[in-house]
């Protein structure tokens, strides 16, 4: 456990000291004020193309990820260190989360996708609940059901501390 958050603190700094190697800019006398707006781009998962469902009607933590397909349109608009990175930690978090769940919640079952757009969650009082996760912007995540409260797409990170707020009574 200590090696992966040692690894992810580590790719963290990496990537800090990389945008940071430029240092600060000084302005020269002669330098003419930039008065161009800046434009933030918003990043927007593509569509996966798929039409098929998942039913749920068990107490799961259901690990998503993006077709081979979708995978390819992602890597396509994304800058490829950038796209490294996610993919990279798409995995060890996903990882880390078996691990967890495995360990202290034996009970939940671990389902993976990659091949669905929907998610259908029956509770136990047949009330259901669609998540398209197409509408999900995150690459990867975890989505953890326990039949009686709605679905809820958890931090990753803090996979120990979801799933206690979740599961826990």
């Amino acid at each position: 456990m200590k090696v992966f958050f040692r690894k992810i603190f580590i790719v963290y700094f990496t990537v800090l000291l990389f945008n940071d190697c430029n240092g600060p800019q000084v302005p020269t006398q002669n330098a003419v004020p930039n008065n161009s707006t800046v434009i933030s781009v918003q990043y927007k998962k593509p569509p996966s193309g798929l039409t098929d469902t998942l039913a749920i009607n068990y107490v799961a933590a259901i690990f998503f990820k993006p077709d081979s397909i979708q995978l390819e349109k992602i890597k396509s608009i994304k800058e490829k260190n950038i796209y490294e990175t996610e993919v990279h930690n798409c995995y060890f978090l996903l990882h880390n989360a078996r691990q967890v769940i495995n360990k202290y919640w034996p009970g939940v079952h671990i389902t993976e996708t990659s091949k669905v757009r929907y998610l259908l969650f029956v509770k136990t009082d047949k009330r259901k609940t669609i998540i398209d996760l197409d509408n999900k912007n995150d690459d990867c995540g975890i989505i953890l059901f326990n039949r009686k409260k709605d679905p809820e797409l958890v931090d990753m990170m803090n996979i120990d501390t979801a799933l206690g707020f979740y599961f826990g009574k």
